[in-house]
């Protein structure tokens, strides 16, 4: 293409600022730049979205693409091509010529190619004595040489798009298909928990499912289904532990001593408050309730790296699950307002966070302490965070908290699905945790 060379439309077809910019960028092409025009072209067919170009209008390009007489697309061999209606409608698989005029304008806005008309509107090359071309008219394929580079990119993107879709869309099916199942296995085994309210919130994830869906949309389900899938399991292993603390202890029932059978709390730390207790300096020199220093597993307990060993995890918690601080805080946002400090950097701080809450909403320290011995000091500080999220839907807070104790003992009560709705109600709103 002849530097600084513009050239417009013929007849009544207007000039746009697009066709100078793409005549501007056919000029920038480097000296020697190659390309294969088919594995060029098939990456346009990758890129399409992105280059706005409809499926009709590459019919057109890869018709035009066929009167370009090498293989690979330079500057020496020429740009131009100048087919006749007839012959480009032709290779257009019959397409009419009012339809080819369409789409050749589709592919010149998209600035894929650039129209160079001769004096009369015609299409043709001017040859030498040698029978060699000396000037054409007709469509230049140069934007796609000086896009090549861009144009390949792109499809790379939509390629690695395309498959983040792809395995999004697997995982997505796995999950709902092992909810399924693992809720009608719940139901069929009568394992004890609330698996009509699992259902209906499996049902309403699955009808927010887009037929025509985006990654975010579909991975943003994947992380609720995920959770729900959580439960499922959560709930099945505890009931299948339990019915094995159940044999272990029919078989050596008679050879227990127990001087108080009424207790369940053998194993636990003493929950009871001591006659002068009083708050003492935690290793940051702050002081700490006596409540939440109760919450605090014995050292006995401690295993490597200060992490308390699964078996006592197990009897501290009777097998709930507690889920990632930072869910528990997106979740239930308000309980950072009674961190130190207004901040929650820790679960230290949000059990701390807890008693205070716990005292505000009138919940009684039994209470309390009777759901951290039954849930497990983080998910007892993970319900009251909840509890104050719900604000002025529940009317006594204390008695709320004593049932999901005792279902939580009958293994008829999950965290999963309560914070579930509450990030739903959030709208996903995201607070520093500190």
């Amino acid at each position: 293409m002849e530097s600084g060379y513009v050239t417009t439309p013929f007849g009544r077809r207007p000039m746009s600022l697009g066709m100078l910019a793409s005549q501007q960028l056919a000029e920038t092409i480097e000296p020697g730049m190659k390309r294969s025009k088919w594995k060029l072209f098939r990456a346009i067919c990758e890129a399409r979205p992105a280059l706005g170009v409809t499926d009709r209008a590459l019919t057109v390009l890869d018709a035009l693409l066929t009167f370009y007489p090498d293989d690979e697309i330079s500057e020496e061999k020429g740009l131009i091509v100048f087919p006749s209606n007839a012959q480009l409608s032709l290779r257009a698989r019959g397409m009419t010529p009012a339809t080819l005029r369409r789409h050749l304008a589709v592919l010149v806005e998209a600035g894929l190619i650039l129209r160079k008309d001769s004096p009369n509107g015609k299409r043709y090359a001017r040859r030498d004595r040698a029978g060699a071309i000396g000037e054409a008219f007709g469509f230049s394929v140069a934007p796609l040489l000086a896009r090549a580079v861009e144009i390949e990119n792109l499809a790379a993107q939509a390629i690695a798009d395309r498959e983040l879709l792809r395995a999004t869309r697997e995982r997505l099916t796995v999950c709902r298909r092992d909810i399924s199942k693992l809720i009608s296995t719940a139901i069929d085994e009568v394992v004890p928990g609330d698996w009509e309210q699992m259902t209906m919130m499996f049902r309403d994830l699955v009808a927010r499912i887009p037929r025509v869906a985006s990654v975010e949309a579909l991975a943003s389900l994947l992380d609720e289904m995920g959770l729900l899938r959580d439960e499922a399991v959560n709930l099945l292993e505890r009931h299948i532990k339990r019915e094995k603390i159940d044999a272990n202890e029919s078989q050596i029932e008679r050879h227990k001593h127990n001087s108080n059978p009424d207790s369940i709390y053998e194993l636990e730390p003493s929950f009871e408050t001591k006659q002068g207790e009083t708050a003492v300096a935690n290793n940051d020199g702050m002081a700490e309730p006596p409540e939440v220093r109760r919450l605090k597993p014995p050292k006995p307990f401690a295993g490597p790296a200060g992490k308390m060993p699964d078996a006592a995890a197990a009897v501290a918690g009777h097998g709930l699950k507690s889920f990632p601080l930072g869910l528990v805080l997106q979740a239930c946002p308000a309980i950072l307002d009674y961190g130190p400090g207004g901040a929650i950097g820790n679960w230290r701080d949000l059990m701390s966070a807890a008693v205070v809450v716990r005292s505000m909403l009138g919940v009684s320290p039994s209470a309390y302490e009777e759901a951290c011995a039954g849930m497990g000091p983080e998910n007892a500080a993970t319900v009251i965070a909840c509890i104050l999220e719900r604000g002025g839907h529940i009317n006594s807070p204390g008695g709320y908290l004593r049932d999901l104790t005792r279902r939580t003992e009958r293994g008829e009560f999950a965290i999963g699905p309560m914070l579930m709705a509450l990030v739903r109600a959030n709208g996903g709103v995201r607070r520093h945790a500190g």
